[in-house]
């Protein structure tokens, strides 16, 4: 009896010259939390973003988030803005300063923060409470954010914004990397991400001062002595140099990874696009998304949960897409500022696998898959 390979929603896709560096590493006893391959995939990171930035390896994407706030001034009692339809990871790290998340819902062309209801959630916080300290605005899925528009809030307040790339390397708007947007970006390279490092993130600095600052407080925050000397709480966010020789072999394939994820959007879009039960969310102008995850938006949580259901009884992974921040439990008391936007979107749309590594004869199991269920619904 034959069995069916299981297709996951986004699994780790290597390009073959990782173990190059690994092994290198190994030869030459480089097996720390710094090293060549750290400089390496720091130098090849900046060079593949360019706009002058400097690069800081650690060990996550929070990481970097954790960081970013802190080289902001986030502390206890400070409040921060934070994209709700998002991955906890977004908001945890405001909470581990003792700040305040205040979250804010989407807009429908890119599915990320309302740039109106933003401005209405700063001008409220400023009358009635106080200003808040920083934004944290997500390219969701690999779709980049209104960053003209949370840029001009931005400044026009003066409340810098943590830039979350960690699903958008590779996505562009109006042709300048995300990531490099901002005041402070970050990225993940967890395994599912579009390149991996097994686990690890960036932080993306303005100049170098800032990034060597981050990596002072990644390294524990060691003063300058011969001995251990700490004036401040330091944390141990580095990335490993094992991790970074991975992370430099992911780099030689990394645009041939955005243009095979497209390329599973075009098949699904081609393929699904006749159902008037489902829609795509499809580029803006001057939008470029690596299309890290395909995501479909269907015409009720009925029809979405009888697709999920029946790509799981084949052995098929998807995912409803991100459940709202102010929906979840452990956020359940936190001030946010909704428009049903966000709750509508997790309650019909879905995640479709979207690995890199997929085949055609894949792509084709899942589009019939969905076909057959959403012509049983007729």
């Amino acid at each position: 009896m034959l069995t069916k390979t299981k297709i996951y929603l986004s699994s780790p896709h290597m390009g073959g010259s990782e173990q190059d560096f690994v092994k290198e590493a190994f030869d030459t006893n480089w097996i720390a939390p710094l090293g060549p391959n750290v400089n390496g995939f720091e130098a090849d990171i900046q060079s593949y973003l360019g706009q002058n930035k400097h690069v800081a390896a650690l060990s996550s994407g929070t990481a970097a988030i954790h960081m970013a706030l802190k080289l902001m001034g986030v502390s206890t009692g400070d409040d921060v803005l934070c994209q709700s339809f998002t991955f906890s990871a977004s908001a945890n790290p405001i909470t581990y300063l003792g700040a305040n998340p205040i979250f804010i819902d989407s807009e429908e062309d890119t599915w990320n923060i309302s740039p109106e209801l933003l401005e209405i959630a700063i001008r409220e916080r400023i009358a009635k409470h106080q200003k808040p300290k920083a934004i944290v605005a997500v390219h969701l899925y690999g779709m980049p954010y209104k960053a003209q528009e949370i840029k001009a809030i931005s400044k026009k307040y003066d409340i810098p914004v943590v830039e979350d790339s960690a699903e958008a390397l590779g996505s562009t708007y109006h042709n300048i990397p995300c990531g490099t947007l901002s005041n402070i970006g970050i990225l993940s390279f967890n395994g599912n991400k579009i390149i991996t490092t097994s686990g690890g993130g960036a932080l993306i600095a303005p100049d170098k001062v800032t990034k060597d600052k981050a990596i002072f407080l990644a390294t524990q925050a060691r003063d300058d002595a011969p001995h251990y000397e700490h004036s401040s709480v330091g944390y141990n966010y580095r990335m490993s140099n094992i991790l970074a020789g991975i992370g430099r072999g992911q780099m030689k394939v990394l645009d041939a990874h955005v243009a095979l994820r497209r390329q599973n959007y075009a098949y699904y879009k081609t393929h699904l696009s006749k159902y008037e039960m489902i829609t795509f969310l499809e580029e803006p102008e001057g939008f470029f998304s690596n299309r890290w995850l395909t995501c479909v938006l269907t015409d009720s949580y009925e029809t979405r949960e009888a697709i999920r259901l029946a790509l799981l009884e084949e052995d098929i992974e998807s995912r409803p897409l991100w459940k709202p921040m102010h929906m979840q439990p452990v956020f359940k008391n936190e001030t946010h500022y909704t428009n049903g936007v966000s709750e509508d979107l997790f309650n019909r749309g879905l995640c479709l696998p979207s690995g890199s590594n997929l085949k055609e004869s894949d792509l084709k199991r899942i589009t019939n898959i969905i076909s057959n269920t959403l012509n049983s619904n007729d």
